[in-house]
């Protein structure tokens, strides 16, 4: 829609405010900065929502693989075979053995459930989500039969464990006694305290070497599962389809999605759900400045009707009234965006102080499953946004547009 220099100056003219006029800017003001809070709202949640999938895909997918290959009784004594064969099966990238079980951590009279993950050295240096995230000590003093272990940074809290601590580990699948099964304690030492950044695993994980959790836990040679990691996330069912039918009789594939299916599905609903609503927002925001386009055009019915004695087309009254509309809308989605980003830039910074103010707790880790407030924007929903929003502006200056267009210059001048 190009203007011509009359129209351009007469809709500049508009969009200030005029003798007697203060009140319609105060309304177009006032649709401008409902605009900037509905974009702003949107960016952000949307923002937030995104950046918590991605962020707890990639923690738990960095623990526990795109699937397992577990076996029915909790061991895999051909878990070499399964290793190889998983890896010579077309888009797996990785085959780990390791094993999980859920025990009892001890340290001076406090207890606490964990979930003890024995894995092989090199698996355990080149795991990016454990490696990075080191707070205290160093992987590099968990040795086989050194009896050392990692353990997550919520867990040695609640234990009061640091580096060079002394944890007691309880197995209740010990010894078998005349007197019944001896539960099986064995002290470890403390050599390194991660952070993942899940509150879950950082509250339970127990990392070691695999020759010490075999021992430990009694299994020989044998693993629990084979984590497997593949080239598409989204596909692992189809991946893993011959390796899961090949071993059926002894193991069961569990994909990601079925570990997870509840939470990523709940996440599905709450970002629509949330995308729906604040679109209301905006959409409220645009009547607005269809409200304030209204009151314009009565305002300059006189004005109107001069131009069009003058010879003015009822398509450049059209377009006047509709660059108005847009133009305060166009400045709307600006602010917004740009009171978006920094809200995203000092998100942490906002949450804290919040719960500074009030005196709660506004990210509960335990609730929220990650230890900080996430954030990934994507730009193709910032653009569905900046779209849908500037799509509502330009419908809501159709009607006073048209009504300005079809103003009869007759009527208005007759008694003028």
């Amino acid at each position: 829609m190009f203007l011509t220099r009359y129209e351009r100056m007469i809709a500049r003219r508009y969009l200030l405010p005029g003798r007697g006029e203060a009140f319609i800017f105060l309304v177009a003001s006032i649709s401008l900065v409902a605009v900037m809070l509905g974009v702003a709202a949107l960016v952000v949640v949307m923002s937030v929502m995104n950046g918590f999938r991605v962020d707890l895909f990639d923690k738990i997918v960095g623990l526990n693989g795109h699937a397992v290959v577990q076996g029915y009784n909790g061991q895999l004594r051909d878990w070499q075979e399964i290793v190889q064969d998983a890896r010579k099966t077309r888009g797996v990238t990785t085959a780990i053995p390791l094993i999980e079980k859920p025990l009892f951590a001890a340290f001076q009279g406090r207890t606490e459930a964990v979930l003890l993950r024995g894995m092989r050295m090199e698996d355990i240096e080149k795991n990016a989500t454990i490696r990075d995230n080191i707070k205290q000590g160093s992987l590099a003093s968990l040795k086989p039969g050194n009896k050392t272990i990692a353990i997550g940074s919520r867990l040695a809290e609640a234990l009061g464990a640091t580096v060079g601590s002394q944890v007691s580990l309880i197995s209740v699948e010990g010894h078998a006694t005349p007197f019944g099964t001896v539960p099986r304690i064995v002290s470890y030492r403390v050599g390194a305290i991660f952070e993942v950044g899940v509150y879950d695993y950082d509250k339970a994980f127990v990392l070691m070497p695999m020759q010490d959790a075999q021992t430990l836990l009694l299994m020989g040679n044998s693993v629990g599962m084979v984590e497997v990691n593949t080239t598409n996330p989204d596909k692992v069912e189809q991946i893993l389809a011959p390796l899961a039918q090949k071993y059926a009789d002894v193991a069961q594939v569990t994909t990601w999605k079925m570990m997870n299916r509840q939470l990523f599905e709940a996440l599905k609903v709450d970002r629509l759900v949330t995308f729906t609503v604040l679109s209301i927002i905006i959409l409220v925001a645009v009547f607005n400045i269809l409200s304030s386009l209204i009151m314009l055009v009565r305002a300059k019915t006189r004005d109107i009707a001069i131009l069009r004695t003058m010879g003015a087309p009822r398509k450049s009254l059209v377009k006047i009234f509709m660059t108005v509309g847009t133009t305060i809308g166009a400045l709307g989605i600006g602010a917004g965006l740009v009171l978006g980003f920094v809200f995203i830039y000092f998100r942490q910074g906002v949450v804290n102080f919040i719960g500074f103010v009030s005196g709660q707790q506004i990210w509960d880790p335990s609730m929220r499953y990650l230890t900080t407030l996430p954030a990934r924007t994507d730009p193709v929903e910032v653009l569905g946004i900046v779209v849908m929003a500037m799509v509502f502006s330009i419908l809501a200056t159709l009607y006073p547009a048209l009504k300005a267009a079809s103003t009869d210059p007759v009527q208005v001048l007759r008694y003028e």
